[in-house]
């Protein structure tokens, strides 16, 4: 478990360490062409594809693909008490974070009462992913509901897998966290069809198109977001899960191998690395890895993933080295476990969350922190950003111009358009003057 790979000694370029670093091997270009066919069919015959999908992909036939409201409401009575806690919990803690992600009006004014307005205006309506594939995921619904929520947006519709030990309906534990959040338009579908429903709609189960379809998924469901990218807007095309640590000899190694287990048992393509300055402390992490990921529970799940290509011990010459490693990485859940760690935060530029000390593990952004955790992965975040209310909000610029300023400006602008050759940009604002008697 855990290859290495060495760089002490060694001064690579950024270039050449995104080059180095492990990656999951997800090739959504290839997905597209098997993803492509099934979002045409539902475009195109609507619930009919998706039941024929359903029975295709999910073992499930003659269910309904809407849940009726008083079905999710009703859920809630076999929803254990403690988990029902654990997630008012959660939505307590991220509704108050999501909201401050959420600008304030701004006015820009110039003289002669000319004023520029910056508003933030939420989208109507947005279609949220659950995926019921290894794991349930109500923590899923609720990152991606209470952002939505936060953000203002009047419309939600919620989409997961049919469940055949559930009757047809999605896992109940995301049924909880529907009702919990209030979300009352939820659908027994999954995968890509459940993407392309969302982005063409399917009149014939009440399913209007939205605006924005998000949530994480298998690679299937991210080449189906490709697919419908500019018919509506994505979050992201997010792949397997991945967290980088970076820690030195004073981090305690049950910790960080604790953290690596904990990414690895989402996916047997997972990745998890460690970036450390010591090669003692990195063997004791191996040493309680392998005693760990012989008894935890998806023991098998997780020996892959740290197996894999995707997974390994990076060792550098110090935190400096370790700092570039990580940013050419990019990786989806940083950590850092060292006797400096703002100094290392400080050099760090790319990352989708990031975790400080060694009391801040990864699991706790998976649930309670008040953070989001659908996250930017495969090195997108280093130009992209995590799930949160900006997610749904676009800026709009109101632009509010009176005579006298328009006036001040009327010469220089008709240069520009003159400049430009587009005359007719000058003479718009020419006429506003003649037609008043004041020609300039």
């Amino acid at each position: 478990m855990l290859r290495t790979i060495d760089l002490r000694g060694l001064t690579p370029s950024r270039t050449e360490l995104s080059r180095l670093v492990p990656r999951a091997a997800v090739d959504i270009a290839a997905a597209l062409d098997r993803v492509r066919p099934l979002v045409d069919d539902v475009r195109l015959r609507g619930e009919a594809a998706l039941r024929e999908q359903a029975a295709r992909f999910d073992g499930v036939e003659g269910h309904g693909l809407r849940v009726s409201a008083d079905r999710i409401r009703a859920s809630l009575g076999t929803c254990p008490p403690e988990v029902r806690a654990a997630l008012e919990t959660l939505i307590s803690r991220l509704r108050t974070a999501s909201a401050a992600q959420v600008p304030e009006q701004r006015v820009t004014r110039f003289a002669g009462g000319a004023a520029i307005t910056q508003r933030w205006q939420p989208v109507a309506r947005v279609g949220l992913y659950a995926p019921g594939g290894k794991a349930a995921y109500p923590s899923s619904v609720v990152m991606n509901a209470v952002a939505a929520q936060a953000a203002g947006v009047p419309g939600l519709a919620l989409a997961s897998p049919a469940q055949r030990e559930n009757g047809g309906a999605p896992h109940e534990a995301v049924l909880w966290a529907a009702a919990l959040c209030g979300v009352d338009e939820v659908y027994a579908v999954g995968g890509a069809g459940a993407v392309a429903a969302f982005a063409h709609g399917v009149p014939g189960i009440g399913l209007e198109p939205v605006d924005v379809v998000t949530g994480p998924g298998n690679v299937f469901v991210a080449a189906a977001k490709r697919a419908v990218a500019g018919i509506v807007g994505i979050d992201a095309e997010a792949g397997t899960t991945e967290i980088l640590v970076i820690a030195d000899e004073t981090a305690e190694p049950a910790f960080v191998a604790a953290d690596l287990i904990s990414q690895a048992e989402h996916d047997e393509s997972a990745a998890s690395v460690l970036v450390t300055d010591s090669s003692r402390f990195a063997e004791r992490v191996r040493e309680e890895i392998a005693a760990r990921a012989a008894i935890t529970r998806h023991s098998e799940r997780v020996h892959e993933a740290l197996g894999g290509p995707q997974s390994a011990v990076i060792l550098v010459d110090d935190l400096a080295a370790a700092a570039r490693v990580s940013n050419a990485y990019a990786p989806e859940h940083l950590e850092i476990q060292t006797r400096e760690d703002a100094a290392v935060l400080e050099l760090i530029d790319s990352a989708g969350a990031i975790f400080v000390g060694g009391f801040t593990p990864v699991s706790l952004g998976d649930y309670l922190a008040g953070s989001n955790h659908v996250l930017p992965t495969g090195g997108t975040a280093r130009f992209s950003s995590g799930l949160g209310a900006h997610t749904f909000l676009r800026p709009q610029q109101i632009v509010s111009y009176e005579r006298d300023s328009l006036s001040e400006l009327a010469a220089p602008l008709r240069s520009l358009a003159e400049a430009e050759g587009l005359p007719a940009h000058g003479e718009a604002v020419t006429i506003r003057f003649e037609r008043a008697g004041e020609g300039d």
